[in-house]
């Protein structure tokens, strides 16, 4: 039997590979609600980000996440996501 393949995504933020479950993916749903997405299971688009206050600041920054769902995304969203990341982490 073969070695296990383990999948990896690349975080917006610092462009890093890294294995899918160190990662918290952001979603954008049908209806066009971008959201944290702890589980990993919710449908829609997906993107993935480091639970990094910094590897957030960089995707916002380079504009990489609003880029990869086509639409933008507010301040009031970017300020709730790095509340729940802080929520999160501590």
């Amino acid at each position: 039997m073969g070695v296990k393949k383990i999948p990896e995504r690349m975080c917006c933020g610092c462009s890093e590979m890294k294995p899918k479950k160190e990662l918290i993916r952001i979603v954008r749903t049908a209806e066009n609600e971008v959201k944290l997405d702890f589980t990993g299971r919710l449908n829609g688009r997906g993107a993935y980000i480091c639970p990094d206050k910094e590897c957030l600041a960089k995707a916002r920054k380079s504009g990489r996440i609003a880029r990869s769902f086509g639409c933008e995304i507010s301040d009031e969203l970017y300020k709730e996501f790095e509340d729940e990341l802080q929520g999160k982490i501590l």
